[in-house]
């Protein structure tokens, strides 16, 4: 019989037990879930989101890998007991999510929709948006969910640049990579889209040399993670005018301090990080194909490569 200890803050339990459950029986596993086994040792696999109860995973010695319900593997990655494999969490729901809010908010800033949806009054301030196959979108991260949102966007029309720290390739879509490429991205977009992971080489990448780098009036769209930019840079940036907007759905400090200046300056637009949230029904079924590929001795989807950090 195959164990699985489900460690997460105890407010997820409702929300997976009875979808994990459906997923072992499709996925034909026996397997006994619980939030407490008695010896550690005896654990066969956890299913993780960071807690405080689960900090030590050292006396799991019999457990073959930790799967992360979060696609963000920061806060668990570097811990020194963690010797077990660990996968992170990619799963249709949070794709579909990350590319539905940022394709919303490319849309909203390609057509000018505030313009019209935030004056007071209305007016008739007639600005005819271009195509989009006239205006270029940067995507800096092309792994699971940039890549999905540089193709919805690219059917869309859009000329989409990608950066990424490894090359890439992808139909229809210009690759870049290096320092080379993420300034000529940065001077050509008039939108950039940033959903990098958070490791030591992506933290602060958008510095104030960086914002200077993008295009006079471009916009900003953050649903990737609060530490990839330096916040005192970007409100400097746009109160300057160098950049025209910028939607943050991720931040330092979570929820986001009601005294942060992002949340009163009129060209920020806050979101309580919606843009792409782990849904239960899909994320059960891939921990639970992960648990197979691991009892069949296949590979297993999305394990962190730790010298990466993700």
């Amino acid at each position: 019989m195959i164990r699985a200890l489900f460690s997460a803050p105890e407010a997820a339990w409702p929300q997976y037990h009875a979808a994990l459950e459906r997923a072992f029986d499709e996925a034909g596993l026996k397997i006994v879930l619980s939030r407490a086994i008695a010896r550690p040792a005896d654990v066969d696999y956890i299913i993780y989101a960071p807690n405080d109860a689960l900090t030590d995973f050292s006396p799991y010695t019999g457990c073959k890998a930790v799967m992360s319900l979060w696609a963000g593997v920061e806060r668990i990655v570097a811990n020194p007991t963690l010797t077990q494999p660990l996968c992170r969490m990619v799963d249709e729901g949070l794709r579909a999510g990350m590319v539905e809010y940022v394709t919303g908010h490319v849309l909203r800033y390609h057509l000018g929709l505030d313009r019209y949806t935030c004056a007071t009054p209305p007016g008739w301030d007639r600005q005819v948006p271009p195509l989009a196959r006239d205006r270029t979108v940067g995507i800096l991260g092309l792994g699971a969910l940039g890549s999905a949102c540089a193709r919805t966007l690219a059917g869309f029309g859009f000329h989409v640049v990608g950066w990424s720290q490894t090359q890439k390739t992808l139909p229809g879509i210009t690759c870049l990579t290096g320092p080379g490429g993420l300034t000529h991205l940065l001077a050509e977009a008039e939108i950039v889209v940033l959903i990098l992971p958070a490791t030591p080489g992506t933290e602060n990448l958008m510095n104030a040399d960086r914002l200077a780098a993008m295009r006079p009036g471009a916009a900003l769209i953050n649903p990737g993670r609060g530490t990839l930019i330096d916040d005192d840079a970007l409100l400097a940036a746009l109160d300057r005018g160098h950049l025209a907007h910028a939607t943050l759905d991720v931040f330092r400090t979570e929820p986001l301090p009601e005294n942060h200046p992002f949340r009163a300056h009129p060209r920020v637009t806050v979101t309580p990080h919606i843009a792409a949230e782990t849904r239960p029904d899909s994320a059960a079924r891939v921990i639970a194909e992960n648990i197979r590929r691991a009892e069949t001795g296949e590979p297993m989807l999305y394990r962190v490569d730790r010298t990466r950090g993700y």
